[in-house]
């Protein structure tokens, strides 16, 4: 009797203090799920907040907010920086859901992805297939924007400015279109060097550096090749051929380095003046994808904050 009494307590003791336990551990709630996820996000924890929103769709597949889950992956993989991944994402969710508002809404997250990867060609191709399926005005308004601002990435100022000026009327002053070409009208031309020249100067070690601005370089390449040259010279002069015929080839692949360096100084000297001038617009206005938070509002918008 006293063994039959111990399994008894026994049981009872597991039924009133382990199942409670039990069940709570495997109730989980849509909303506090989805606000978990968010919470990652907000706090910049991409990776986790990942892993929480596919959790949310695993459990919760039937729930309306999928496809806005879904949505927010693919921003979690932008904001942490894994473009081909984000890419990934919301070309799946355009392909599953067509032409929804968060379908619609990846075009963008793809062209930004596309940009930061400097695939310009895909950004553009984006923007246009959006601008050819949106069905408001609003949203072919932000595609115009943003294909905008990735002609500027490219240098072609002229292709910037006729895409700013396709923006509706009603929507160009939220866009400050007025200031932005303002600034794209008075900063342009921008200095340019010409590979070309730069080359044709460096026939003289140290001019085609000079051309573009970089000093400190032309003075060390007309001090190498110019002793290397002398150097030959006076092998040559005291008949020490071979020497002298060593000397002649490494200082004809320094005179060529010379050039080539020149080439590609004024390239550089073209990418720096182009990326100062859209810091310099940027700084005026910023461009970026933000979320709202997606329980109170579902709208994404291009954030532009303008400080002229």
């Amino acid at each position: 009797m006293g063994a039959r009494s111990c399994s008894a307590l026994f049981l009872l003791f597991l039924l009133f203090s382990v199942h409670p336990y039990a069940t709570a551990e495997i109730l989980l709630d849509p909303g506090r799920q989805f606000e978990f996820a968010e919470q990652y996000f907000q706090r910049g924890e991409y990776y986790r907040a990942i892993g929480e929103y596919e959790r949310f769709i695993y459990f919760f597949p039937l729930s309306d907010k999928v496809p806005l889950a879904r949505y927010m992956i693919g921003l979690s993989y932008l904001r942490g920086e894994r473009y081909r991944e984000a890419i990934q994402a919301f070309n799946s969710l355009i392909e599953e859901y067509r032409h929804t508002e968060y379908a619609l809404k990846s075009y963008l997250g793809v062209s930004k992805a596309y940009v930061l990867l400097k695939h310009y060609d895909m950004a553009l191709t984006t923007l246009d297939n959006l601008i050819t399926i949106a069905p408001d005005q609003q949203l072919r308004d932000e595609a115009h924007y943003q294909k905008g601002w990735v002609y500027l990435e490219m240098g072609m100022w002229e292709s910037a400015c006729e895409s700013f000026e396709k923006i509706s009327p009603e929507n160009r002053e939220g866009y400050n279109l007025t200031q932005i070409l303002i600034e794209l009208k008075k900063r342009r031309p921008i200095r340019r060097k010409s590979p070309t020249m730069a080359g044709l100067f460096a026939i003289i070690p140290g001019a085609g550096h000079l051309y573009c601005d970089r000093k400190r370089d032309a003075l060390i390449s007309f001090l190498l090749n110019g002793a290397m040259i002398y150097a030959a010279y006076e092998a040559f002069d005291h008949d020490l051929d071979a020497l002298g015929g060593v000397i002649t080839l490494f200082a004809l692949g320094f005179y060529s380095g010379n050039i080539y360096s020149a080439v590609s100084s004024a390239h550089k000297y073209n990418r720096d003046e182009r990326d100062r001038f859209l810091d310099y617009l940027k700084k005026r206005a910023t461009i970026t994808i933000v979320p709202v938070r997606p329980d109170k509002d579902k709208t994404l918008l291009l954030a532009c904050q303008f400080s002229f």
